[in-house]
């Protein structure tokens, strides 16, 4: 005697196909803490601090990303000033911020963003759309990212 199967036959199950946001325009801060090349590094230090941020863009009036100085930067400026016995009040951002600064598009997946943190070792991108600055994505954008991804089919 044969065992017949009461389950029938299976219906084919359609695979819904869920699109997520991966690209780093998703994720990036819009609101940013910027500087001016004119500022004190000693303002910067203040509000590194206030904001519990590690750096931030430099812009001009027109608000084009002409540099970013960090917690680094205005380290190596209190450094010298110490060392040196110089005031720290002469000293301005364009004078220790970093001028050659590396962006990332805002087009890109969230994970190639990723490889780019690891490979270049920076904190943050700045991102730039018509010479103008429209966000800054950081590590830790891409660590909210990753959680938010998580359970997704991440192809």
């Amino acid at each position: 005697m044969a065992i017949k199967s009461f389950v029938g036959s299976r219906k084919q199950q359609l695979r819904e196909i869920v699109h997520v946001p991966v690209r780093v325009s998703d994720y990036m801060s819009r609101e940013l803490i910027t500087f001016k090349p004119e500022q004190m590094v000693e303002e910067v230090i203040d509000k590194l601090i206030l904001h519990k941020i590690s750096g931030g863009p430099v812009v001009n009036d027109n608000f084009e990303l002409i540099g970013i100085i960090s917690e680094g930067d205005c380290l190596k400026q209190v450094s010298d000033c110490r060392y040196y016995n110089l005031p720290m009040e002469q000293h301005k951002v364009e004078s220790r911020m970093i001028r050659n600064v590396e962006t990332i598009d805002g087009n890109m997946n969230i994970f190639d963003a990723a490889n780019k943190f690891l490979e270049s070792k920076r904190r943050r991108f700045p991102i730039v759309s018509d010479g103008k600055l429209v966000g800054q994505i950081s590590q830790k954008d891409i660590l909210k990212a990753a959680l938010t991804l998580k359970g997704h089919n991440w192809k």
